[in-house]
């Protein structure tokens, strides 16, 4: 159906381009169904849109806007993306495939509303195969220009039919997941009386952050952002728990239970890995693994790796479920599935003796061939799972 492991052909395909080699469009994207390159010469648009795969469904995933130094590159990351949000969609149980955007721009001086208007209108063209919104480098307000050229945008503010801000759910499957990582490293799933370094103070961390310590817990935290740090502290000081504030790549060396990356990817790497001294690693960060071989590294240490597309799913259950109308209950109650999803997944990769990655990647990959059978089967009527907005 496609090639197997999410993180191994991430490392692949860097390597290629890094090396400069040459690959045809076609071998590039051998992989996916469906790449769409958008040219608007009077809103200065170029954006590329990939496909991954819709077994499950109608492809999902946000909308980044990056100034790429090449066409190359920005192939490079909206294919390697897309593959991502298809296994991430599978791992959430969440009825579309997988699919991304990136838009070749700065962000700080190219966004216009006409420029998110045509982008739209490119969505629309797809007639519902492809859904999105907002990510790096774009924000929900720049989709509502978007929105008003189609209907197969998610994630904006409620005012304009969407489900609000989804840091919440993202940062509360964050929770589960340390509750489901402490079950197994501790014997309990508690969070009191343990000590987690928190690499990020933004959205999904800082709530991360102010949930441990109302639970009992002490932290360790790192930001560049003083008032996000101070906003910490303060809650800290009324709760009576400890938050010690460190520096850099301190937040690597510090001696806390679990490491909890909340900011840039990447972060598990040749220069890290043998910084760690933490238990377990539990985050929201997307691609905390530089390469798949630092999860073996890290299995090798006896450091417990919680998937991050496993961990980090709340903020994609609520936008796929925003398409069949808000419902912040519903959101809550799938989102805590993540917890019980971890825990078999660590089960699984114990018993297999292999790498949670790669029982994270069996798993998705055997619902998503377990799906194609129900997928096949023909209907006239559209069955519930798809009666979605259009």
């Amino acid at each position: 159906m496609f090639e197997k492991g999410w993180y191994g052909v991430h490392i692949e395909m860097k390597t290629l381009s890094d090396k400069g080699v040459n690959m045809d469009l076609f071998e590039q994207m051998s992989e996916h169904e469906q790449v769409i390159f958008c040219n608007d010469e009077r809103t200065g648009l170029k954006a590329i849109i990939a496909i991954h795969n819709t077994t499950l469904g109608p492809a999902l995933g946000g909308c980044r806007m990056q100034p790429y130094k090449t066409v190359e590159s920005a192939l490079f990351d909206v294919l390697r993306l897309s593959k991502g949000m298809t296994y991430k969609c599978a791992a959430a149980d969440v009825d579309f495939g997988g699919g991304k955007a990136v838009i070749i721009g700065d962000p700080l001086k190219h966004k216009t509303p006409e420029l998110f208007r045509a982008f739209g209108q490119y969505v629309e063209s797809l007639n519902g195969r492809f859904y999105t919104g907002t990510d790096m480098g774009t924000t929900p307000d720049d989709f509502v220009h978007s929105l008003k050229e189609t209907n197969c945008i998610v994630g904006v503010s409620e005012e304009y039919g969407g489900s609000g801000d989804s840091s919440v759910p993202t940062a509360l499957g964050v929770i589960y997941g340390i509750q489901a990582t402490n079950k197994v490293v501790f014997g309990d799933d508690e969070l009191k009386g343990k000590t987690y370094a928190i690499q990020g103070l933004g959205k999904v961390g800082a709530k991360v952050a102010l949930r441990l310590l109302e639970e009992g817990a002490n932290l360790y935290v790192c930001d560049v952002n003083e008032e996000a740090v101070q906003s910490v502290l303060s809650r800290a000081k009324e709760l009576g728990q400890s938050v010690k504030v460190v520096k850099g790549n301190e937040i690597y060396q510090t001696d806390a239970d679990v490491f909890v990356p909340c900011a840039f990817g990447n972060v598990v790497n040749d220069d890290t890995i043998d910084l760690f001294r933490v238990k377990a690693i539990v985050g929201s960060a997307n691609n905390q693994l530089l390469d798949v071989r630092h999860g073996k590294m890290l299995h090798e240490r006896g450091i417990l790796y919680a998937p991050d597309y496993i961990v980090n799913a709340g903020g994609l259950i609520q936008v796929a479920d925003e398409l069949y109308e808000p419902n912040k209950e519903r959101v809550l109650k799938k989102t805590k599935g993540i917890y019980q999803t971890l825990f078999n997944i660590y089960q699984e990769a114990e018993k297999e003796c292999i790498t949670t990655v790669e029982a994270a990647n069996r798993f998705c990959e055997e619902r998503i061939e377990m799906r194609s059978k129900r997928n096949n089967f023909f209907a006239h009527k559209k069955r519930p799972k798809w009666d979605i907005r259009l």
